[in-house]
């Protein structure tokens, strides 16, 4: 407040603090002398420590909240664990977001924060800053921790608002850093997802807050600026040959981004990005998205028959989207009462106000 004003704000901000206090701190301790015999300990433990701090504060992380997420990614923690304790110790997320977002159960969740606390303690895992050349390593998980932040925020698990702003804003600010700093193709990929995502955020919702579903957006609202820039990106990592999940997610929505209207949207290419993408990173969700595109191609009763076959084996049985989608399907197909029992079992699912209403409405459409 005194010196910056005066002399200008010095090359490296940080250390210029870390020294700063560590200064202070040295003369407090020194005017106190007389009255602490433990006194030289104390200063010369203080002295070393932060002296390796200025050593290696050459991190190349500048943000404190995405040198956190990177110091909470600890590769010693299963990957599972690293996320879940990263998004509720730096994000902030409710352990039951976090458990949503997982697709099991707060309980279950908690303990595996637990157990990831527990093995810190128990392997003395020292909370330490790594290195630019550790940051690689971690970026995987970092990248997941930032994806799923997003999706809280696009697409909030619960309570009276549809998208949490504040969640996938920051989510884009942090993908745009990790660009900066490690402009791999899938961190390019995750921004390029994130951007043409919340290039739609303003027509999902109507001006009462009420669901807007894809085909009935007004896509003159999409934010133009969010596409060109996400397309570009999804262009640049496609390039690569060297893109993962978040790049296919990308490039899926990427389609949707140049379709005029839900009638030229390109389908079959969609499908074939979800093959890919079952291929690249299997799982439950992909299948069901898979499943909803294959029914915009080959109609609802191809849809129908791959989502019974994922709710069949076991999976996605506590997942409202998977029962809503199940009920659209048998709705077209004029299969009044199967809709309205996965109607009814999206409802007793679904936590977020707005997507309750919306099936609301469609089951009491059915019931005439």
């Amino acid at each position: 407040m005194e010196q910056w004003p005066r002399d200008g704000v010095p090359t490296q901000p940080r250390a210029w603090l870390v020294s700063a206090g560590r200064f202070k701190a040295i003369d407090r301790i020194r005017r106190r002398a007389r009255f602490d015999a433990a006194v030289p300990e104390l200063t010369e433990r203080l002295e070393s420590r932060t002296a390796e701090v200025e050593v290696g504060d050459d991190d190349g992380v500048e943000d404190d909240r995405l040198r956190l997420i990177f110091t909470c990614c600890h590769p010693a923690l299963p990957p599972d664990a690293r996320v879940a304790l990263t998004l509720r110790e730096v994000c902030g997320l409710t352990t039951e977001e976090i458990a949503r977002a997982f697709l099991t159960a707060p309980p279950t969740l908690a303990q595996r924060i637990v157990r990831a606390k527990a093995k810190i303690r128990e392997a003395r895992i020292p909370y330490e800053v790594p290195s630019r050349g550790d940051l690689p390593e971690r970026l995987d998980t970092v990248l997941r921790v930032v994806y799923l932040v997003f999706n809280e925020g696009y697409s909030a698990s619960s309570g009276a608002s549809l998208t949490r702003h504040d969640l996938s804003g920051e989510a884009i600010r942090l993908g745009r850093l990790l660009l900066e700093l490690l402009p791999e193709p899938e961190t390019m990929g995750l921004l390029a997802l994130m951007l043409l995502h919340e290039s739609r955020r303003a027509a999902r919702t109507s001006p009462t807050g009420e669901l807007v579903l894809l085909d009935d957006q007004d896509r003159s609202s999409w934010n133009r600026d969010q596409i060109a820039e996400g397309s570009a990106l999804v262009e640049r990592a496609l390039l690569s040959r060297r893109f993962g999940p978040y790049t296919l997610q990308a490039a899926i929505a990427a389609v949707h981004a140049r379709a005029p209207s839900p009638a030229a949207t390109d389908w079959a290419q969609i499908v074939g990005f979800y093959d890919v993408l079952a291929r690249a990173e299997p799982s439950p969700i992909v299948e069901l998205n898979r499943a909803v595109a294959v029914a915009m191609r080959d109609g609802p009763l191809a849809g129908l028959v791959l989502i019974d076959a994922i709710l069949a084996r076991g999976d996605l049985g506590d997942y409202h989207l998977a029962h809503s989608a199940r009920a659209e399907l048998c709705r077209r197909l004029g299969r009044t009462a199967e809709a309205l029992a996965s109607y009814e079992r999206a409802l007793a699912l679904t936590r977020q106000e707005p997507q309750r209403r919306f099936l609301e409405r469609r089951r009491d459409e059915l019931l005439g």
